[in-house]
């Protein structure tokens, strides 16, 4: 199926949950956020929050600010 991170086409096979996509992307949890379709996804839901073709995903640190 075909998904968008951070604005590039990446294909993966379903089923693909956003910790499995992390992984696959060797992309570290620490300081991350998550946000699929616009919507940001709580950190306990991705190991249960599958992917669907066309996902629009949008990963960045979280940073504190004042």
């Amino acid at each position: 199926m075909l998904i968008r991170v951070n604005e590039s086409p990446i294909n993966v096979e379903p089923p693909v949950t956003l910790s499995a996509l992390l992984q696959q992307l060797n992309k570290s949890a620490v300081g991350m956020a998550v946000a699929v379709n616009q919507q940001i996804c709580p950190r306990t839901q991705w190991d249960s929050h599958l992917l669907q073709d066309g996902d629009d995903i949008l990963l960045f640190q979280a940073i504190a600010g004042g």
